[in-house]
């Protein structure tokens, strides 16, 4: 076999693996952001976007932030500082509980990607009582 043969096949199946770990993630993922206390934000790589990007929550829920396998590293930063996921990373699982009397609009950034637009907004309504 020649060796740009070669090449082309070890590509293929790293692109395979990467893609099965990044469906199983997805999955993993998705069956959490259906429960009723959290909602997942996750990273659009292609267009550099949180997605999504804007969310609705109730106070005492939940943000979890969560991308993994991502080739350029991302965090999640609120401008007044109320929440932090850390460093940018290529992997972040960081979750931000809204407490009561949190009701408010807060607006978070992507620190290596604000330029790019790469930001978002968590609207939190008053808890229902």
């Amino acid at each position: 076999m020649s060796k740009s043969l070669n090449v082309k096949i070890v590509m293929a199946f790293m692109l395979g693996i990467s893609f099965l770990s990044l469906q199983a993630s997805s999955i993993a993922v998705e069956s959490e952001a259906h429960t009723d206390n959290v909602v997942v934000i996750t990273v659009d790589s292609t267009n550099l976007q949180f997605s999504p990007s804007e969310v609705v929550i109730n106070e005492g829920q939940t943000v979890r932030f969560f991308w993994s396998g991502e080739f350029l590293e991302h965090n999640a930063i609120e401008s007044t500082g109320l929440f932090n996921s850390g460093n940018p990373e290529t992997e972040v699982d960081y979750s931000f509980t809204f407490d009561p009397g949190t009701n408010s609009t807060y607006s978070f950034i992507c620190e290596p990607h604000e330029s790019l637009n790469m930001v978002g907004a968590i609207t939190v309504n008053p808890a229902c009582l």
